[in-house]
This record gives C-alpha cells, structure tokens and sequence, in this order.
C-alpha cells in the first residue's frame, strides 16, 4: 500500500472472501480496538468505538481543544463496510461543515494503519 489510501483502491475481487458477513461484528471491533491501542498521536486518551449502520465510529475526547474547547468527545473517524463486496472505506470528520470525508478505501487492516499512523493528522487533531 502507497502511503495514503486513497492510492490503494483494491478492485472488488479483492474482497469477495468478506462479502455476506454482517456488520459489525465482534470480530472487526476487536481488531479495530487492537490497532487503535498502537496508534501514534493522543496515546494517553481512550477512544470509544461505536456501532454504525454499516461499521463504526470513533470518538476521543478532544485534548487538542482544537475542535472542542470543553475537550469533550469528538468524532475521529468512520469506518464503513459494503455489505456487498466487502471493500472497506475509511472517511474522517470535518468538524466545521459537519460531514464525512472519504480518506481512502481498500482492507480493513490497511486502513487502520492508516488511521494509527495518521501521519498528516487527518483524524488525530
């Protein structure tokens, strides 16, 4: 995978062996808790992962104040699966006109990583 997942848009062969499996599951939500203990920025706040529609939401308390200034819970990142073909896609928040903006598509892990790393702090504000 290229740096930014918007490079790593996989062809939806790719994910057959996912599609039909409900979201979400145990499963996705233990390795998404797993991936976001090892993320780089905000180590020492403990986001909350929530069940969405299609796959999950992500929230932290905001410590930067940047978005909050109380430093209350903010939206990070939403994680969302086609039931279909199984192709994930990762979208973070714009806080000022209050939508989801898609980062990047491809597999769960790649996108996480992705999010962990968040090396143009995206998500991590």
């Amino acid at each position: 995978m290229n740096h930014h997942p918007r490079s790593a848009v996989l062809q939806p062969a790719a994910f057959r062996a996912d599609a039909g499996v409900r979201r979400p599951n145990e499963i996705d939500e233990r390795r998404i808790l797993r991936s976001l203990q090892r993320r780089a920025r905000y180590r020492y706040v403990s986001p909350e992962l929530q069940a969405d529609a299609d796959g999950y939401r992500i929230l932290s308390p905001c410590c930067s104040r940047n978005v909050d200034a109380s430093g209350g819970k903010i939206d990070i990142a939403r994680l969302g699966c086609d039931g279909q073909t199984g192709a994930w896609q990762l979208y973070s928040r714009n806080h000022v006109a209050q939508t989801w903006e898609l980062q990047g598509e491809g597999l769960l892990h790649e996108l996480l990583a992705f999010l962990s790393a968040d090396p143009q702090r995206i998500f991590w504000k």
